[in-house]
């Protein structure tokens, strides 16, 4: 049975599809996609080979674009992606997450601030109202990329819980599909606040949230101010930063199958230009929770490095060993098949890339 591995990009103009085979050594472009939309997120499902890809901006409005055939037919929808009249309009969709169960919904976080739900695949959507009912909706304040919900956290086997990520608003988690909500930012601090408010129940700028595999209450947050890991859903976070080069950055992936095992990319501060630290690339991997962490950088550039990535811009894959990909804002995709012990440049001069996924087809 035949492998494709594709990588499913997002950019400043348009989504790309890589595809390779279990090897990953040789890689094939399509694109660009969605007429060259700025489209910030690329997801699909590998159980039926869906991708959606969404965007827009303020001079496009908001988009779900949707592809069955791998980028050969596209067809997008903006059908309920809107809040009532009166409020401010919607400008963009900035993430998407399909329920890990079958038949189960897709969401779509957007800017300002809210999350959407989808029963039909993306045709329609509608607003998941509870969220921004939230009696702390009127504290969330924008971070420099504005008010946004970048980061969707679906449960693998409960389609009622969801984590989701706001800047700068911080955590919050539903257990009822929605309807309530609760902050989890505990342990999570806000430097840029004055001191003795710098651990507030909302107002952290999380930047990046993932799940560990098989431990479904392990979370790891790279915040703009820290990096931390909890072991209860997010109600506590602790700090897993000391052997970084930086407590700053945007981007995290998770191992497919070792919860122990994380990828980060620092970069060198939130004033200090966001770009890799002394301008030399650098993959960052702990493989015992965050306790220690390695640097690993062999056929990453090292020399007048002035790359940044952003928060949805690093995955991996479901193979063994796992392959890692990051792509970077001066459009380079850079892609390890091996767990990140070595890296190869596999495209160059690609338009900012905001997002990277992953998706392998058997048969």
């Amino acid at each position: 049975m035949a492998t494709r591995v594709l990588l499913l990009i997002g950019t400043k103009k348009g989504a790309f599809i890589f595809e390779s085979d279990r090897d990953r050594r040789d890689w094939t472009l399509r694109g660009p996609f969605c007429e060259s939309w700025p489209i910030n997120h690329v997801a699909g499902d590998p159980t039926t080979g869906t991708v959606w890809a969404g965007g827009g901006n303020e001079w496009f409005g908001p988009a779900v674009w949707r592809t069955d055939d791998l980028g050969a037919s596209w067809s997008h929808s903006s059908d309920g992606l809107a809040y009532a009249a009166g409020e401010e309009p919607i400008k963009a969709v900035w993430s998407l997450a399909p329920a890990r169960q079958a038949g189960g919904p897709l969401y779509a976080g957007v800017q300002p601030a809210g999350l959407f739900r989808s029963d039909d695949d993306g045709a329609t959507w509608f607003h998941v109202a509870g969220l921004r009912e939230h009696p702390s909706r009127p504290d969330w304040q924008p971070g420099g990329g504005g008010l946004i919900l970048h980061t969707l956290v679906p449960h693998p086997e409960d389609d009622r819980r969801l984590w989701v990520g706001i800047s700068t608003a911080g955590v919050f988690h539903t257990a009822d599909g929605g309807a309530t909500w609760e902050p989890r930012n505990h342990g999570t601090r806000c430097d840029f606040m004055p001191e003795g408010m710098r651990y507030p129940e909302v107002g952290q700028c999380v930047h990046c949230l993932v799940m560990a595999p098989g431990l479904p209450e392990r979370l790891y947050q790279q915040n703009h101010c820290g990096m931390y890991r909890s072991d209860d859903g997010g109600r506590q976070w602790h700090s897993v930063e000391a052997g970084l080069p930086s407590s700053f950055g945007f981007p995290a992936a998770a191992h497919p199958r070792d919860p122990d095992t994380l990828y980060l990319l620092p970069l060198n501060g939130d004033t200090a230009g966001r770009t890799v630290p002394d301008a030399s690339a650098a993959v960052w991997r702990t493989r015992d929770g965050g306790a220690t962490w390695q640097d690993l950088r062999r056929g990453l550039p090292q020399e007048n490095v002035y790359f940044g990535v952003l928060r949805q811009a690093m995955a991996t894959d479901r193979l063994d060993p796992a392959g890692v990909y990051f792509g970077s804002s001066s459009g380079s995709l850079y892609a390890s098949a091996d767990e990140g012990e070595g890296w190869a440049c596999i495209a160059e001069h690609l338009p900012t890339i905001l997002s990277v996924e992953t998706m392998v087809l058997e048969g």
